[in-house]
């Protein structure tokens, strides 16, 4: 069972219909005993970092989705979900991320000719070999931010180029994420949520 993490984000439900269409059997819940008993989890998001981090805060769930890091559960953050996997964000000031990969959120230049946010398709470019990325290099995908994550080059599966390269797809161990919304990015989208279920299926943990 995938536990896709609901704490008021926005596209919840639009995730939960991808997984209802490709048959993979999920639920919404940010129940603590839910969240540490999924195969895997998904922390889907839209919004502002730090609503974000204070609504899981509110929750109690910070401390949750970090042993259920810690013991190998596999974890997909999908646009600010994604975001929030890492340290800090600079969105409205400085606030606190979940600290599963090292890095920062930083906003999207302004002053490269491009138009901020990064809002349509763009086209990923793979930078490293992955399970979960090869099938997105070339490929297009849907984005909808004005911020992006700084992080150490071994943790970037695909990059799209805006002006600047933006990481599309990040991983450590068993921790990913998709800065696109792989839920309004066609077949290719949902090929990468097929390939997420695999990793699940597959996946190596053991439960403190």
């Amino acid at each position: 069972m995938i536990t896709i993490i609901d704490y008021d984000t926005g596209n919840t439900r639009n995730v939960k219909n991808a997984l209802d269409f490709l048959g993979v059997p999920n639920q919404l819940s940010a129940d603590p005993s839910e969240i540490l008993t999924a195969d895997g989890l998904i922390l889907p998001g839209v919004g502002a970092f730090k609503k974000a981090m204070d609504s899981l805060n509110e929750r109690g769930l910070v401390p949750v989705i970090q042993q259920a890091a810690d013991a190998g559960i596999p974890i997909l953050g999908i646009c600010l979900g994604m975001q929030i996997l890492f340290d800090k964000s600079y969105e409205f000031g400085e606030s606190n991320g979940l600290g599963l990969i090292a890095g920062e959120v930083v906003p999207i230049p302004e002053n490269l000719g491009v138009k901020v946010p990064h809002m349509g398709w763009d086209q990923n470019q793979s930078q490293q070999t992955d399970a979960l990325g090869d099938g997105f290099d070339g490929q297009f995908s849907y984005f909808v931010h004005s911020y992006y994550v700084q992080t150490a080059a071994e943790n970037i599966v695909s990059t799209v180029d805006y002006g600047v390269q933006i990481p599309s797809i990040v991983r450590k161990d068993n921790v990913i994420g998709f800065q696109f919304h792989p839920e309004k990015s066609g077949e290719v989208g949902l090929n990468g949520l097929a390939k997420f279920k695999e990793m699940v299926e597959n996946a190596d943990y053991s439960r403190n």
